[in-house]
């Protein structure tokens, strides 16, 4: 078996494809589409290479026929945020072979090496937390789009090549014809009838002022997690611009105090429904195909990639008051069965408790696992949790 840096467009297209050998047999798996995954390795594409780098390698038999992928990457503005210079792997997936996945973690690793890290996380993206993040080691069902799918064997070797938890990611579902406890719209009514605070949802048109108050949010709201770093306003417009196609813009809503933004909570429709009849590709044909199942209402579930909240403003039932107007939205589209909230760390007991507090139910949990190179350092180390209170730090 051999390692191959991915340099020729054969080798791209070999970097993709070698998915349908591992789940040729799988029912659950979809495939993400090619230019999706392209456009993470594309600086074109990709803000983070104006902070960052990625390689990508394959592992071949003497044939030449791959046998698994993976990718490399370092991420500047958090790298050296950490006990050591920590960079990310990803993009892993291989045959059900413990020396052929330790030959690709290998790679990552002495290419990371190579670029002055002394460990790695992974599987991760090379990008936003929001797509491809995780190992997936619980519900193995059909995953929304942009959620980590991958064979149970998988843990296996991650844990044997001595990677260790990080954290914890849990998804939960929301079954939209289970009605919510009493005790959430009785808080909810309480918040929107204040006279002070205003719910809008997002509209094309204004994209720029929604971004504008999206980055304001988030930036003071992702303060106290663990190295953070300021949202880049231009991966944001890159995302709402990939994701104009299926988004519904009565998903995305936000919250004012007076005229302060103060939260926001972002839901797409799960397009992953539709893509799973693509296997990868969107040409013309399939973008016809495209138009004609979302006619049809073939996303029957939504998956909700982000929520915020402002420090001083936590702990008001704010979110609670967005559902409210959420309700409102759902119910004039009756084909929307489900809600995935998607994700939640173990480094954040609020967001955990909000879940809990609609009713929701377990049905993912992944882990994002951290390998340090020194056999000798290797102690474990966990993600820091996001403190309750911060609330009271803001004040």
């Amino acid at each position: 078996m051999n390692i191959v840096p991915v340099k020729s467009n054969k080798d791209k297209r070999a970097f993709l494809d070698v998915v349908e050998r591992i789940y040729a047999m799988d029912p659950h798996y979809i495939r993400p589409l090619d230019v999706q995954v392209e456009a993470v390795f594309d600086p074109a594409s990709n803000d983070f290479f104006k902070h960052g780098r990625a390689k990508r390698f394959l592992l071949q038999d003497e044939t030449g026929t791959s046998l698994g992928r993976v990718a490399a990457f370092v991420n500047e503005k958090k790298a050296y945020g950490f006990a050591q210079p920590t960079g990310g792997m990803g993009f892993f997936e291989c045959i059900d072979n413990r020396d052929a996945a330790f030959l690709l973690f290998d790679a990552a690793k002495e290419w990371l090496k190579g670029e002055g890290m002394e460990a790695m996380d992974g599987p991760i993206n090379f990008g936003e937390n929001d797509n491809f993040w995780g190992l997936l080691i619980e519900g193995f069902t059909s995953p929304a789009f942009g959620m980590q799918y991958n064979p149970p064997y998988y843990q296996g070797f991650f844990e044997d090549y001595g990677f260790h938890k990080y954290f914890e990611q849990v998804t939960n579902h929301l079954d939209l014809a289970k009605p919510f406890p009493e005790r959430f719209w009785t808080i909810a009514s309480r918040v929107v009838s204040r006279p002070d605070y205003s719910f809008k949802h997002f509209t094309l048109k204004e994209t720029e002022k929604y971004v504008a108050d999206f980055v304001e949010v988030y930036n003071d709201a992702w303060q106290y997690h663990e190295n953070f770093t300021p949202m880049d306003p231009d991966t944001l417009r890159k995302s709402l611009k990939e994701a104009a196609p299926f988004m519904d813009e009565e998903f995305i809503w936000y919250a004012y105090h007076k005229e302060e933004p103060i939260a926001f909570f972002v839901m797409f429709p799960d397009v992953n429904q539709i893509v799973r009849h693509f296997r990868g590709k969107m040409n013309f044909f399939n973008k016809l195909r495209f138009v004609y199942y979302k006619w049809r209402h073939e996303m029957t579930r939504a998956r909700v990639v982000i929520m915020g909240v402002k420090p001083r403003y936590q702990r008001l039932g704010i979110e609670s008051g967005i559902f409210y107007h959420l309700r409102e939205v759902v119910a004039r589209k009756p084909w929307y069965k489900e809600l995935e909230l998607s994700w939640v760390g173990d480094f954040n007991p609020k967001m955990r408790a909000l879940h809990e507090s609609m009713g929701a139910d377990l049905g993912k949990r992944h882990i994002t696992y951290r390998f340090i190179f020194d056999a000798t350092k290797r102690a474990e180390q966990r993600a820091g949790s996001i403190p309750v209170d911060t609330k009271y730090k803001a004040e």
